[in-house]
Order: C-alpha cells, then sequence, then structure tokens
C-alpha cells in the first residue's frame, strides 16, 4: 500500500517570502519543514492538505495552490505532493503541537537544518524552473495592474 502525504509551501505576495515551520515531533524533529501530513483514508491530496493547513496553522485564505511537484520513491510505497499556496500576506501560523516555530524567507534563504525530502524538492532544477516562471507570470501581472 502507498502511503500518500501533501504539503505546501506558503507565499506571501506582500514580501515575497515562503514560510517554513520548525518541526518538534517524530524522526523529523528538529528541522525545518512545510505545512503537511498523511492523507486520511478517502482523502484527495488537496483536500488532506487543507485539512492539514487548518489542523497545523489555523485556517488561512489561499489565494492560488499550484501543484509544484509530486514525489514518488522507487519502490512506489510513498508519494508527497507539493503544493504552492499563495496568500495575500504573511501571517502569523497559529501552531500546533507539531511545531515550535515559524520563519517567513526569501527565495534560497532557505533555514537549516532543512528536511531532506523538502531540501530535495527546492534543490530540484525541474522545480526551480517552475517557481521562477511562477514568479515571472507575478511580476507581468504586477506590472500591468501599475
Amino acid at each position: 500500500m502507498t502511503q500518500i502525504c501533501s504539503g505546501a509551501l506558503f507565499f506571501a505576495l506582500d514580501t515575497e517570502r515562503f514560510l517554513f515551520l520548525h518541526r518538534t515531533q517524530g524522526k523529523k524533529a528538529n528541522v525545518w519543514g512545510i505545512v503537511g501530513g498523511k492523507n486520511e483514508e478517502s482523502e484527495t491530496p488537496w483536500l488532506s492538505l487543507k485539512r492539514e493547513i487548518s489542523e497545523e496553522i489555523g485556517e488561512r485564505e489561499i489565494i492560488k495552490p499550484i501543484p509544484l511537484e509530486t514525489f514518488v520513491s522507487t519502490d512506489k510505497k510513498f508519494c508527497f505532493h507539493t503544493y504552492l499556496c499563495f496568500v495575500k500576506k504573511e501571517f502569523i501560523p497559529l501552531l500546533n503541537h507539531e511545531h515550535n516555530g515559524y520563519s517567513w524567507v526569501t527565495y534560497g534563504k532557505w533555514p537549516n537544518p532543512l528536511h531532506y525530502g523538502l531540501r530535495n524538492t527546492l534543490q530540484n532544477k525541474t522545480n526551480l524552473s517552475k517557481l521562477e516562471t511562477v514568479f515571472q507570470v507575478i511580476d507581468l501581472y504586477e506590472k500591468q495592474l501599475n
């Protein structure tokens, strides 16, 4: 059986920074990561992520979620869906027991130590190219508004 998980890399349009959470529990304690977790039985990846967001940082109004990556392990027993989630403004997350800190950071200034899976995602050339394309679209859109 495949374990399916979903995560959200939040991006605030007002500051152009990303949200990271400092984890306190399990094998992945004392590393920086993103909001996310395991899908429950009948959940789609997006519905699972919406639940995880609510549980881990409180309800958030997401302007637009964009699928960034779907990682599947070589043995196909693990699948992780990463979404880039846009919010209008930075916020103070209402952290649950899974985290003891948060940080909003600029592109490429990721906190350390970073969760190894997330580090791989943020170093992947295809994902970096997707992020660059998204930022170019944002810049073009903002220029049209002004």
